[in-house]
């Protein structure tokens, strides 16, 4: 498991990398183009200058210079308004680029380099001596022949044997790079072989619901994403299997992202450029547009990006970091929560739809003021959860009652799902944790009401006698150990009086008893349940 989460770690930063480069390539390459074509420009206007006969005419070229420029300007700033604008729509135009099959390696192996090595040494050539003349031979010039012919032999004879050992040392060299060149490709064949296999574990993973697996998926696709410059490409994801959620945490831009100028004039009089501020209320009304594209366009991409339908749901936490202008401190406040079914979600239009006007149609928690840094609740807080929580998949411990309904024949750990499946039903976001080390938690459930809603601990005592005033009072020490709003002891038994009088005193804690528990499991999972006490709990007003 550490050696694939390694992988998806090296293709998440490879993607991210490469998206980066590709992005900063293109802007450089447009911003080269206009720059360029400004300097043609202003080099023919220049030109111009020079050659006038007179000084009108090169003051009115001048002006015409400083206006162009003021124009340039503008039209790099209306340039940019419009790729903010159309954040939304040129996500729905594209289709993301992350899949199994892109991730996939291919083996390209460089042609082999024989170094020179292929080329046969020429041998040596045999060139025999002069002959004698007829004159020479009578002169002793026969005998001076052939004493040069020997040695002439001589010197052949070893210059062949060194050229055999000279060809032997090249072909022993030419056969080692060989050598050395398979086994760098088996090597690369071996290392793609392995990834490409890692990558069809991690197609498997996801297609069968594999949390780990679907939630750095999308992280992947996610990151991949291109946005304009200034945008952060910071991405979290948790995939819970059981209602088939995708819950996505987002880093929003900061509100700088929105040029503060609104246009570029020329001032003839004073020969400078000045900047129209654009209206504070008018960039507040950006920004929150540019958020509500950020979130649809999210949305729109895990459902677009899902090759096998995992996901049914997908939830957008949106936060910006930032720092709070009243403290000076960092702050990270969550500017909009969101969450959408594929089925509704797929019937919108969304290149024809208002962002804000969409938001409020999927019931969005939106900021009323983003620009202000007024946060909003988040339906997940993944630094309040996750950070104090190990969570645990959820089983379906509703199924298992059909032919087995006394809930004290459960095990505890099937009976704290139970729980956690009767607070989901009652419209609370649940989750079980741990059944070890869970700080006498047994689950956590988040109420999203804006106004009563909040952070709530849940105690399961499956118990056949009475529940004391200690199991109480340690929840109360859990709800402030971990800044919960209200605390609920739910037993399948009953809470003495004095548990009772505690949790009155303590004002945040509801106590769920046998009775209750049954009422509520038939009225929200229609189950009925028995509890088979040795005795009947007491009778109290």
């Amino acid at each position: 498991m550490a050696k694939r989460r390694g992988v998806w770690a090296e293709l998440q930063r490879e993607r991210a990398r490469k998206q980066r480069l590709a992005q900063q390539a293109y802007r450089a390459s447009v911003q080269a183009a206009k720059k360029a074509e400004r300097e043609r420009e202003q080099a023919q206007r220049a030109a111009a200058r020079r050659a006038a006969q007179n000084e009108r005419e090169r003051k009115r070229l001048y002006i015409e210079d400083r206006k162009a420029e003021a124009a340039d300007l503008a039209a790099d700033l209306r340039e940019r308004i419009e790729e903010l604008d159309s954040v939304l729509t040129a996500g729905v135009r594209r289709r993301p680029d992350a899949s199994f099959t892109s991730l996939k390696r291919t083996l390209q192996p460089p042609p082999f380099d024989p170094g020179g090595f292929d080329r046969p040494i020429p041998p040596p050539q045999w060139i025999p001596p002069q002959p004698p003349g007829v004159l020479g031979g009578l002169l002793g010039g026969r005998a001076r022949y052939a004493r040069e012919e020997a040695a002439a032999r001589q010197t052949y004879e070893r210059q062949r044997a060194q050229h055999a050992a000279a060809e032997a040392d090249r072909l022993r060299r030419l056969e080692g790079r060989r050598r050395a060149y398979d086994q760098g490709l088996a090597t690369e064949s071996e290392t793609v072989r392995r990834h490409n296999a890692e990558i069809d574990k991690f197609e498997q993973d996801f297609r069968a619901g594999d949390s780990d697996a679907v939630a750095r998926f999308f992280t992947l696709i996610l990151d991949s994403s291109p946005y304009p410059e200034g945008f952060p490409h910071r991405t979290r994801a948790i995939y819970r299997t059981e209602p088939r959620e995708l819950v996505v945490e987002y880093e929003l831009p900061p509100q700088s992202v929105i040029p503060d100028e609104r246009d570029y004039k020329y001032v003839q009089s004073r020969d400078e450029i000045d900047n129209v501020a654009r209206p504070v209320k008018e960039t507040k009304d950006r920004y929150a547009r540019l958020v509500a594209q950020i979130a649809l366009r999210t949305l729109h991409e895990v459902f677009a990006g899902d090759p096998a339908a995992i996901v049914k749901v997908a939830s957008f936490n949106g936060h910006v970091s930032t720092t709070d202008p009243a403290t000076g401190q960092p702050v990270r406040p969550c500017l909009i929560s969101v969450s959408a079914e594929k089925d509704l979600f797929s019937t919108f239009r969304l290149a024809d739809v208002e962002p804000v006007a969409c938001l409020k149609k999927l019931n969005a928690l939106v900021s009323p003021h983003p620009y202000d840094l007024e946060p909003v609740r988040p339906v997940v807080d993944f630094e309040a959860l996750l950070s104090q929580y190990k969570f645990v998949e959820g089983m379906d411990a509703v199924a298992g009652l059909d032919a087995r309904s006394d809930l004290l024949d459960m095990t505890p750990t099937e009976f704290e799902h139970l729980v956690r499946q009767l607070f989901e039903a009652m419209g609370m976001k649940s989750w079980a944790t741990q059944a070890s080390k869970d700080d006498g938690v047994d689950a956590v459930a988040v109420n999203e009401d804006p106004v009563f809603g909040g952070l709530c601990v849940i105690q399961a005592k499956r118990y056949r006698s009475a529940v004391g005033v200690e199991p109480v009072r340690a929840l109360a020490g859990v709800m402030e150990d971990k800044h919960a709003t209200k605390g609920i002891m739910v037993t399948t038994s009953w809470v003495t009086k004095e548990g009772h009088a505690f949790a009155a005193r303590h004002g945040r804690i509801q106590i769920m008893e046998c009775e209750e528990i049954k009422y509520l499991c038939k009225e929200h999972l229609d189950l009925d349940v028995l509890i088979s006490l040795p005795k009947p709990p007491p009778k109290r007003r």
